[in-house]
């Protein structure tokens, strides 16, 4: 056994969430420049890319998924950090590619739409998130968002399947 640690997985989790934070923002900054502007009176209105099934639009977002928590903004802040917290502390005894794609995934979204929070309208830690890709019957989401989801499903499927975070091999009985 090697004493060399792996760092793969530690830095395939930092790409990860540094790809997903810097698509986030430069897609929200795309939102506010283009599409908000079309929601005002006399506007264009949504991009529809795929008729009513996919929209592009602007929404301000201040509470939590599917919009549910409205001025408990700072609260999502504390969580999200926390979560970042948590996420950084344990990539340690990450050992595993998948694993690491997962959290990176759950870190980039949570430090997508903390960065909304901290500087965004208004104020710091009570700022709006920037949502903009609508689905029929489906609030208002974004790139950190869908981040946060699939990674959620990831993880769950990682789990389901006995993955080891620490990367270890299955002892089989």
């Amino acid at each position: 056994m090697s004493s060399r640690r792996n760092t793969r997985p530690i830095i395939t989790l930092i790409c990860v969430a540094l790809g997903v934070v810097i698509v986030d923002q430069l897609t929200k900054a795309w939102a506010v420049a283009h599409l908000r502007p079309r929601l005002f009176p006399g506007g264009e209105g949504p991009i529809e890319i795929i008729g009513s099934l996919l929209r592009l639009t602007y929404t301000q977002n201040t509470g939590a998924a599917f919009s549910m928590g409205n001025g408990f903004t700072w609260i999502f802040s504390i969580v999200a950090l926390v979560v970042v917290i948590v996420i950084i502390r344990s990539a340690r005894e990450l050992g595993s590619v998948l694993w690491a794609i997962a959290l990176g995934g759950l870190l980039g979204g949570a430090l997508g739409n903390l960065i909304d929070r901290l500087t965004r309208e208004p104020g710091f830690g009570q700022g709006y998130v920037v949502d903009f890709i609508q689905l029929p019957n489906f609030p208002v989401f974004n790139v950190a968002d869908m981040s946060l989801t699939l990674s959620a499903v990831l993880m769950v499927v990682l789990a389901l399947k006995g993955v080891d975070y620490r990367g270890a091999a299955k002892v089989s009985a």
